[in-house]
């Protein structure tokens, strides 16, 4: 094990032992926001150090064993223990490395999936109906919980844009990466000649804002409209002004919800939202190694910018930043994502791990 990383557990395992001694304080215990940071914590290196004393102690026993090797009675014996020493050693140690690896805050939270027509025209409108279907299925297929926040139909179908709010466990840990622009190519229904057309949508993954780092947005920064939902016709058209605009006067950010036919259902929904694109705001422009802004994270929806590309007449999907290619598109379409998903994932925590023993 490299040095540094050792040293990184043994900082851990001592912050165990610390977090432990302080939530058994009873003026700790009575400050319920320092309690709920500190279980949290406890939550994140429990595992760490309780693994790290595993590692520890199949080092002890190797030491043992090994001086063991020197009394001919029981070298036997002691070559047995030497070998299973170090087998524990070879399966701790690969662990405890993924154990280590920087910890996402926003992995367990909620999601807001934003998906927006680019290049394309009608067609790009189309692909974002799919898009939105893909996901759903997904969505579905992992228990997940999904409500409609605000939708602007295409002219001919799909959607200009859609918003959708996403609940469950680790909804963000499984979706963060989905963040692009997203390719189609593929013969149109409106083509007669049978033409290929490329065509592209942007895609966001924003994590819903917690109690805890809500913003405290100023009433008076904010300008509140009311209008009317947009509907299909007929019973479908509500005829209050239940659907509400929200314009965050600062920085510009506008947030709508019509779904729901209470205006007050419908202002408390897009209040989250709100509080969720600027808690994104804030953090990307903290981290030099995000984007400075929404619009950078998902690009400008021309076709030269993607992250992946949905070839519908090879039936392929390629992810351009993995280099990862199948050719099982119409089970993707259908939420089958775990095998984009998870290579994606993977790719990510090999670059983890390969950082880790550097800083």
């Amino acid at each position: 094990m490299k040095p540094s990383i050792r040293h990184k557990l043994e900082q851990i395992s001592d912050r165990y032992h610390e977090i432990t001694a302080l939530l058994a304080d009873p003026e700790v215990q009575d400050d319920n926001d320092r309690f709920r940071a500190l279980s949290r914590e406890y939550a994140q290196v429990e595992p760490v150090s309780r693994s790290f004393e595993s590692f520890t102690a199949a080092e002890r026993e190797l030491r043992n064993a090994e001086e063991m090797l020197a009394d001919p009675e029981l070298s036997e014996l002691a070559e047995d223990a030497c070998a299973e020493a170090r087998r524990t050693l070879q399966t701790l140690e690969p662990e405890l490395q993924r154990l280590l690896l920087p910890h996402d805050p926003n992995d367990d939270r909620n999601v807001f999936l934003e998906v927006r027509a680019g290049t394309g025209g009608a067609e790009a409108a189309l692909f974002a109906a799919d898009l939105l279907r893909m996901y759903l299925r997904y969505a579905e297929a992992r228990r997940w919980q999904t409500e409609m926040i605000s939708q602007s139909p295409g002219e001919l179908g799909g959607y200009k844009e859609v918003i959708v709010r996403i609940v469950g466990a680790g909804v963000y840990s499984r979706l963060k990466f989905e963040s692009g622009a997203h390719r189609v190519q593929r013969v149109p229904d409106t083509e007669s000649q049978g033409r290929i057309h490329t065509s592209a949508c942007t895609v966001a993954i924003l994590p819903e804002a917690e109690a805890v780092d809500a913003f405290d947005i100023n009433p008076a920064d904010l300008r509140i409209d009311t209008y009317r939902s947009s509907g299909a016709g007929g019973q479908h058209v509500n005829t209050t002004d239940s659907a509400v605009r929200i314009t965050h006067l600062p920085t510009g950010v506008v947030v709508e919800c019509q779904d729901e036919r209470s205006q007050h259902k419908n202002k408390a929904r897009a209040m989250s939202l709100l509080q969720a694109r600027l808690l994104a705001a804030a953090q990307a422009s903290a981290a030099a190694s995000r984007a400075e802004d929404r619009r950078l994270q998902v690009g400008s929806g021309d076709r030269s910018e993607r992250i992946r590309t949905y070839n519908f007449p090879q039936n392929r999907l390629t992810d351009h930043r993995v280099n990862l290619t199948l050719y099982k598109l119409d089970e993707i379409m259908q939420g089958a994502l775990d095998q984009v998903i998870d290579p994606l994932l993977h790719e990510h925590q090999a670059e983890q791990l390969a950082l880790l023993g550097t800083d």
